[in-house]
């Protein structure tokens, strides 16, 4: 990419890439949990709400900065898997709404699989690990897994938008910096 294909440049090009791709997964770990402990910091802030009007006392502050730092490391790893590659050709639209759906339900399912780990090291039986999601049933899982998947969809329309428009693009659109801070009228 920089023009670095000799033999005596290549491992200083080479430390240069990976030390470039770092960064980048920093960066991108860095959005993602800030992303994530917004959103889980609404679901938590919502549930204290609903429980002290029912006069509940409810002290659970540490599951969204917990949350996020977990699951931006899942997220990026099942990024990575890009299981929707074959979408990459088609309208924008299909890749968001695929990964918001994909990225809901793995959602739903890390909490239940933690909630099961944590029951069983507890002691309790399987039956009582399982956590009660939405309220509980079929219709709260549902519930919950329409609110995630339309509170990540902003994620990956602003992602999938950014990789449509080209390295740097979407930034200097959204934020005025570097080439292309001014699009064309």
């Amino acid at each position: 990419m920089d023009g670095h294909d000799t033999a005596s440049t290549q491992p200083e090009g080479h430390g240069r890439t990976l030390k470039a791709r770092a960064i980048d997964e920093v960066r991108r770990f860095v959005i993602l949990f800030i992303y994530l402990w917004i959103l889980f910091g609404l679901f938590v802030l919502n549930e204290r709400i609903v429980l002290q009007q029912r006069q509940i006392d409810f002290a659970a502050h540490g599951f969204a900065v917990i949350n996020a730092l977990v699951l931006a490391k899942v997220m990026l790893v099942a990024e990575d898997l890009n299981l929707g590659h074959w979408l990459d050709r088609r309208p924008l639209i299909y890749p968001i709404l695929q990964d918001s759906l994909l990225f809901a339900l793995l959602f739903i399912g890390f909490h239940v699989v933690e909630h099961v780990i944590i029951g069983l090291f507890k002691g309790e039986a399987l039956k009582a690990s399982v956590p009660y999601i939405g309220g509980g049933g079929w219709a709260g899982v549902l519930c919950v897994a329409v609110i995630f998947f339309f509170a990540l969809m902003p994620y990956f329309a602003l992602r999938n938008i950014n990789r449509a428009l080209g390295p740097g693009r979407l930034g200097a659109l959204l934020f005025g910096t570097g080439a292309g801070a001014q699009p064309d009228r």
